[in-house]
């Protein structure tokens, strides 16, 4: 009787462990389990020919669970890891190039019109004129010069075809710098692109591109802008005296026309500098 019993207690003990074993390998055979979920799917990149079914011409496709890091193979004398995951993001990054080379549109920065002469320094240009013995200087740098709003979320289903698609264009903050002979300090304006026209009134043909956000004097060839001196702001800026500061500019040759260069101009030095950052981070995955 004694053995009877110790053999049914042991028989619900199996049929109990292997319940729960059952039910703990259940989320493991889960179907969902390797579908990201919306919060995780990853936002459409800046290329244009990645909303194309171009895109899919370079054969790289994300996978779960299929990582070989673990298991790296070193080709070369770097010493560095090779896996699996970047021989795909170099064979991504090749067909990226390609595609960004096709759309340039300037292979080489288009010039500046009414004299102007540029000089780059990385990602950082600076425009120089001479005017009846002033010098006017004008400064910007392409680093996050892309309006954040380019990319809108585009809906599953509802992709843009490329030439629906509004072209890429840079539209940097700018400093202008004007410095007459014998005078201490520089005349600086902060100045940018407003999302919309600047208009001050309604009957104006013409509205200004471009915006003065502020003023101040600072010293000449001083690249750092020193709070110790009074900065005017034009938030809250009389219409009459913001309109002479305008036409002061505009006098100097910074006006719509120049303004709207200069995005020309930022847009090709932007679209150089993004071709050269993917070539690098090519080599640096590939180790070249």
């Amino acid at each position: 009787m004694l053995k009877s019993v110790v053999r049914a207690v042991g028989a619900a003990v199996r049929v109990s462990s292997a319940t729960t074993s059952t039910a703990r390998a259940l989320p493991l055979a889960c179907p969902t389990l390797g579908s990201p979920s919306p919060a995780t799917t990853r936002p459409f990149t800046r290329s244009l020919w990645m909303l194309s079914n171009k895109g899919a011409s370079s054969g790289y496709r994300p996978k779960l669970f299929t990582s070989k890091a673990l298991n790296p193979s070193v080709s070369c004398g770097c010493g560095g890891l090779h896996t699996e995951g970047d021989k795909a993001f170099g064979a991504f990054l090749s067909d990226e190039i390609k595609e960004e080379m096709k759309i340039q549109k300037n292979k080489t920065l288009p010039k500046m019109s009414g004299g102007w002469e540029l000089e780059m320094n990385g990602t950082e240009a600076k425009l120089a004129r001479n005017v009846a013995g002033e010098k006017i200087t004008v400064t910007f740098n392409v680093n996050n010069s892309i309006p954040p709003n380019f990319e809108e979320e585009v809906d599953q289903g509802q992709q843009k075809s490329p030439e629906e698609e509004p072209d890429i264009v840079s539209t940097p903050n700018f400093v202008v710098e004007v410095t007459k002979q014998g005078a201490k300090h520089s005349l600086v304006f902060d100045c940018h692109y407003p999302e919309d026209q600047v208009s001050h009134g309604e009957g104006e043909e013409e509205s200004d591109i471009f915006a003065i956000r502020e003023v101040s004097f600072q010293p000449e060839g001083d690249t750092d802008w020193k709070e110790t001196s009074y900065t005017l702001s034009t938030d809250s800026l009389d219409w009459a005296l913001y309109d002479h500061l305008m036409d002061f500019l505009a006098d100097r040759g910074v006006d719509n026309t120049f303004a709207d260069e200069l995005m020309e101009l930022s847009t090709a030095a932007e679209h150089q500098e993004y071709i050269k950052f993917l070539e690098d981070l090519q080599g640096f995955v590939k180790c070249n």
